[in-house]
């Protein structure tokens, strides 16, 4: 019995060992693949010559590229964190790139300003809907596990007394037509947009006056698991309506019900907002000395980060397109 038993216990081993040893060849064979792969992908990166076209993409220096980085993140960290717009931050960054412009090209460098309202919540928004008669209080938090629904930036204030009946715009509500092939009529109506289309949501809502809407309900998708909460948006500082973005979950249930014909469904929205003073927005506008004026090539860029932190790895896009154009030759064709 002894015998035996050994023998079972080494013929497990046995094959425990042989499987470990393919499972080390074959994770060298994988691995030799990769660094092979890689090696065809460097040479081909590096070792190519560069073309006439690539000038301005050879130009570009890594180095330089995360120095400039560096100096936008420093004006974040003297400036409680973030470079938005109407903050220190922000102002800093508009110096730091006419300064640097002025100084190491010839381009014409201008700094120019333009007002931007503002305004701020006072007090929580509130939205209701009732169902045939059931009342229901969606969540308003700041924390987006939680919440049912968000305040939209440049949304106008409601009274929670008015009640609406709610429209479903189809597919996003970016063109006229998705507005028109709404199954109930909009006028006087809350519009209720499910996010996708290929628009932006101040598109989307520039629609709404055509078509007398009291009110836009923006909700969220739900394709994917980073798409179930409602985000933050803003939409034109010409809107004339109010706004709020939804959950997936909060929104779905209520274009459910408005296309349900047997179900008597209203929303209330209460939203209060007090005005601000204006604020100035600083553009800077870098032209070249030369070049043919009837032809003119435009690069535009964002100098400014969202609130919440300091925008470096979105600002690697404004550092492209801004600083390594001093590094090149460049005109107007």
């Amino acid at each position: 019995m002894v015998g035996s038993t050994n023998q079972r216990m080494y013929a497990v081993l046995g094959i425990i060992g042989l499987f470990g040893i393919i499972t080390f060849a074959l994770a060298a064979a994988t691995l030799g693949t990769l660094i092979k792969r890689l090696d065809i992908l460097e040479d081909k990166l590096f070792s190519s010559s560069p073309s006439a076209s690539s000038t301005l993409a050879m130009s570009i220096n890594i180095e330089e590229i995360l120095g400039y980085l560096g100096e936008l993140q420093n004006i974040a960290y003297a400036s409680n964190g973030t470079r938005a717009i109407n903050t220190p931050g922000f102002t800093k960054t508009l110096d730091f790139i006419y300064d640097y412009l002025t100084a190491h090209t010839n381009f014409k460098v201008n700094k120019t300003f333009f007002s931007v309202r503002d305004f701020a919540l006072d007090g929580d928004p509130t939205l209701i809907s009732s169902s045939n008669g059931f009342i229901k209080n969606f969540i308003y938090s700041l924390n987006p596990e939680i919440t049912d629904f968000l305040h939209i930036k440049y949304s106008k204030s409601s009274n929670i007394s008015n009640m609406f009946n709610i429209t479903v715009i189809p597919n996003g509500g970016c063109t006229e037509a998705d507005w028109k092939n709404a199954t109930e009529p909009t006028t006087g109506r809350v519009a209720l947009i499910k996010r996708g289309g290929s628009c932006a949501f101040a598109d989307r809502a520039a629609h709404a006056p055509k078509f007398n809407v009291s009110g836009l309900l923006f909700y969220n998708d739900g394709l994917t698991s980073d798409r179930l909460s409602p985000i933050e948006v803003s939409l034109g500082q010409d809107n004339a309506l109010p706004a709020l973005f939804l959950s997936h979950r909060a929104g779905q249930e209520l274009a459910d019900a408005a296309l349900n014909t047997s179900i008597n469904v209203t929303v209330q929205l209460g939203i209060n907002l007090k005005d601000l003073p204006n604020f100035p927005v600083g553009n800077i506008c870098a032209d070249t000395p030369t070049g043919n004026v009837t032809q003119t090539i435009v690069i535009g860029s964002h100098s400014d980060s969202v609130l919440a932190g300091p925008g470096i790895n979105d600002n690697g896009k404004l550092l492209h397109r801004i600083f390594c154009l001093c590094f090149s030759f460049f005109r107007q064709w």
